[in-house]
């Protein structure tokens, strides 16, 4: 098998300060401690919450088919902001440190080519593309979605589009 890779750090130093990637970090880690309550007792009951389930998103569905337990209450009833919030929500300490810094070492480096505006746009379409494949890929789902992943996802493709030969120690 092949070794695991981590990204360490690039060699592509940005020009300007990576304002939005830093915002969007600091909405992930303000999520983790103040909806989150940093992993500890609230972490399922905030992902039940903030977490997008696409069987509540999509409304009416036959309760029958469900499991008996869930650790969720699914009662049908669209909450679209979950689109929304999922995206800052993670599912423990080495989702969020994983996710996080993969948005540091590859964001700046986009959103210096992007600009700001269109980075911030960019994000977000990235996660709701992957939220919306995630949904249709199991319309049915009670298991709650959360995480930057699907956009920082984007995020590493797009790194990889602008600066094919930049080398990633």
């Amino acid at each position: 098998t092949a070794p695991a890779m981590f990204p360490i750090r690039d060699e592509n130093p940005q020009i300007r300060t990576p304002y939005v990637t830093y915002l969007l970090l600091g909405l992930n880690i303000a999520a983790w401690v103040l909806l989150q309550d940093m992993g500890s007792g609230g972490l399922v009951a905030s992902i039940c919450r903030f977490g997008l389930i696409p069987a509540d998103l999509l409304g009416p569905l036959d309760i029958s088919n469900l499991p008996e337990r869930l650790p969720c209450r699914i009662d049908g009833q669209a909450n679209w902001s979950t689109v929304f919030s999922s995206m800052c929500m993670h599912g423990g300490w080495m989702h969020l440190i994983g996710n996080l810094w993969f948005l540091r070492i590859f964001g700046d480096n986009v959103e210096d080519a992007m600009g700001r505006a269109r980075f911030a746009i960019f994000y977000l379409l990235c996660g709701l593309a992957a939220a919306a494949f995630q949904v249709f890929a199991d319309t049915g789902s009670p298991i709650p979605m959360v995480g930057a992943s699907g956009a920082i996802g984007g995020v590493m493709g797009a790194y990889i589009v602008l600066y094919p030969r930049v080398h990633v120690h």
